[in-house]
């Protein structure tokens, strides 16, 4: 029986479709099936209340039950900085407030990725890791994570460093990597840039790589040449989730 303690609910919000779970965060695993709704189209800010509103009645939870919530953006006390693939009217809006209001409660309001990362380190692929571990997530573009020693560090923008002149992500996300049709090999050898440009920046203890192509992470991450070790994430699509409810528990 999971105490009511180590219950907290986790929203993921995406640019495609937001996903919502009770977890146990002593353990990281959900409790409840993982209910989900496509992202509204247009992405603008009450549709995309009323979805996590939504979502969240479909769970049994009780009044006291923590909620931590996902979004794709920079998030700074509460306020969306940034917007990725929604309506550009979350640009500089207190999302948290929004949120707050329309579930009746307190929320504990995240970056994507950063909860994605958090989850990674407590309970995935980084479980009990030490120093500096490096999230990157490959998908649409790249998002990234930076905890240290279980301490998240927020809104690290990883995907926008600059490289020859480029975004990294419109060189190396997963996107470019089937737009351009390219191979393993060629994906691996922009890869290699990245990650190297990446290591001589922070010199991380670990690099953990999510994102849906993380399932064919033998195929690209062998070829990779680095000092420091590279390993698939675990959690998969229930990392947002589990990152999010863990944060808002105070895990």
């Amino acid at each position: 029986m999971v105490k009511s303690r180590d219950k907290a609910v986790g929203v993921d919000i995406g640019g495609t479709g937001v996903k919502a779970a009770l977890v146990d965060v002593q353990r990281g695993e959900l409790l409840s099936d993982r209910v989900k709704v496509p992202t509204p189209a247009g992405g603008e800010p009450d549709a995309i209340r009323d979805a996590v509103v939504e979502l969240v009645s479909r769970l049994e939870i009780d009044d006291d039950t923590p909620i931590g919530v996902t979004f794709p953006a920079i998030v700074r006390r509460g306020r969306t900085m940034s917007a990725a693939n929604v309506s550009k009217a979350w640009i500089g809006l207190e999302a948290e407030s929004l949120f707050e209001r329309a579930l009746g409660r307190d929320i504990h309001f995240v970056n994507d990725a950063d909860a994605a990362g958090f989850a990674e380190d407590h309970y995935g692929a980084a479980k009990d890791a030490a120093g500096l571990v490096i999230m990157t997530t490959l998908g649409t573009g790249i998002g990234g994570a930076l905890i240290y020693n279980g301490v998240l560090i927020p809104n690290a923008e990883l995907g926008h460093l600059e490289l020859d002149g480029h975004d990294a992500e419109s060189r190396a996300s997963n996107r470019v990597r089937e737009a351009e049709g390219l191979s393993w090999e060629a994906w691996a050898a922009r890869l290699q840039r990245y990650y190297s440009h990446l290591e001589f920046i922070f010199s991380p203890d670990l690099f953990v790589v999510g994102g849906g192509v993380s399932k064919s992470a033998d195929k690209f991450l062998p070829l990779l040449e680095l000092q420091t070790p590279i390993v698939p994430a675990m959690l998969r699509n229930n990392a947002g989730i589990i990152g999010a409810a863990a944060l808002a528990r105070g895990v």
